[in-house]
């Protein structure tokens, strides 16, 4: 049988502030393929995270810094691997603007 990546989480973060999308639960790991797409009529600034051993969101855990994503583009990230220890987040500078979904592989 072919493992497939299902969807985990889809998240929409009404402020600018960082948010968790997805921690895995206890005794899990997670293949993790991340899509944000950008609904807004501007271009906005994003940044995802990945503390593998909590969620601090800031310059040391970032895997994408202010990246100028276009009015209807997306941005995709695959191949992340998280344990329960870690989180993935992600920053809008625009609030409302972003919906970000989760795609995954979860082993227990």
């Amino acid at each position: 049988m072919a493992l497939s990546y299902t969807p985990l989480v889809q998240a929409r973060e009404n402020s600018t502030n960082a948010a968790t999308l997805y921690t895995p639960g206890a005794g899990e790991t997670a293949e993790i393929v991340l899509k944000i797409s950008n609904l807004h009529t501007d271009s906005v600034l994003v940044r995802v995270f990945h503390d593998i051993d909590g969620s601090t969101y800031n310059e040391a855990s970032a895997l994408v810094w202010d990246f100028d994503l276009d009015a209807g583009m997306f941005l995709s990230l695959s191949g992340i691997k998280m344990d329960e220890n870690g989180s993935l987040g992600y920053r809008s500078s625009i609030a409302n603007a972003l919906t970000a979904t989760v795609y995954g592989i979860v082993y227990s």
